[in-house]
């Protein structure tokens, strides 16, 4: 438990760290939004790319890990979609509810894996984000605008939602790269790399800053309900998807990982964008972000 713990800390002193930045004004909030946008278009793509043209993985390995992403995801939101008719609230928190259960914070889960794992670990999360981070936006896209509007997104809108994605498209050029063995100049990998290094420390920072401590404090049902769903809840799905996909070792604590860590800032752009509930996305992802500090430590210990 404790190595666990020592292992996480610098994680959650990044995240600190930028709720103290952003706390006393520096340098000031005209800051966070083009960072944001820097460590998500430029820095955070380069690493994927790289991260996953340069791994030594198994296809075996690779192809039960993705797939065990892809029933967690399923059954977690088979589970959210069943709760819709009893939810005593509008269908556009309910938006934000199902974001909050099926997104995960990119950021928090590089630093943790990295920590525990090292460059392996930073590999198979590679796997894992091109294997989730496509469902988990047509997902959100789909359930958003048929929750928060009258009918689901027309075919258009989920085709922009994942076009316009450049960790999608990141992952995608890895794996065509990585699968055809197409070589990558050696200089290319060096800058790649140089942008990488910066993506982890940056964006946990950042994601301290986007931390919004007063709409937290409006918490109530929705913020139990998502709390049971990403939590407790998805940890013991990814589990048990591991459990049916043979999914062990290194690869089974990545995806316990996953499972664990609270929903992005980005669930909160995309619910301004979408018409969702936007301010209450804000407050879900605070919550669950604090009470991630205990759980993620707990979910790795118990389940990884």
């Amino acid at each position: 438990m404790l190595d666990v713990a020592l292992g996480l800390l610098p994680v959650f002193l990044l995240i600190a760290l930028g709720v103290v930045l952003k706390r006393v004004d520096f340098p000031g909030d005209a800051l966070w939004p083009p960072l944001e946008r820097l460590v998500y278009f430029v820095l955070f793509p380069p690493l994927l790319f790289r991260t996953i043209v340069t791994a030594n993985l198994g296809e075996d390995e690779t192809l039960r890990l993705a797939g065990a992403f892809v029933i967690a995801i399923g059954a977690i939101s088979v589970f959210a979609l069943a709760l819709r008719p009893v939810l005593p609230i509008t269908g556009a928190a309910f938006s934000s509810i199902f974001q909050g259960a099926v997104r995960w914070n990119s950021y928090v889960v590089l630093g943790v894996v990295a920590a525990l794992l090292g460059e392996r670990g930073v590999a198979l999360a590679a796997v894992a984000f091109a294997a989730m981070v496509p469902a988990v936006n047509v997902l959100s896209v789909l359930v958003i605008t048929r929750y928060s509007g009258d009918s689901p997104a027309a075919g258009r809108a989920v085709v922009k939602a994942l076009v316009g994605n450049p960790l999608i498209i990141a992952c995608l050029a890895g794996v065509f790269f990585a699968w055809l063995k197409i070589p990558v100049p050696k200089v290319a990998l060096d800058v790649f790399g140089m942008l990488g290094d910066a993506t982890v420390a940056l964006g946990l920072i950042a994601v301290g800053a986007a931390l919004d401590f007063h709409s937290a404090r409006a918490s109530g049902l929705p913020v139990v309900v998502t709390s049971m769903l990403k939590l407790l809840l998805m940890p013991l799905l990814m589990a048990g998807a591991c459990l049916i996909m043979g999914v062990t070792g290194d690869a089974r604590t990545v995806a316990i990982v996953c499972a664990a860590v609270p929903p992005a800032s980005s669930a909160y752009i995309l619910a301004r964008q979408l018409g969702g509930d936007a301010t209450l996305m804000a407050t879900l992802i605070t919550a669950l972000t604090l009470l991630s500090v205990v759980t993620i430590p707990l979910a790795i210990i118990l389940l990884g």
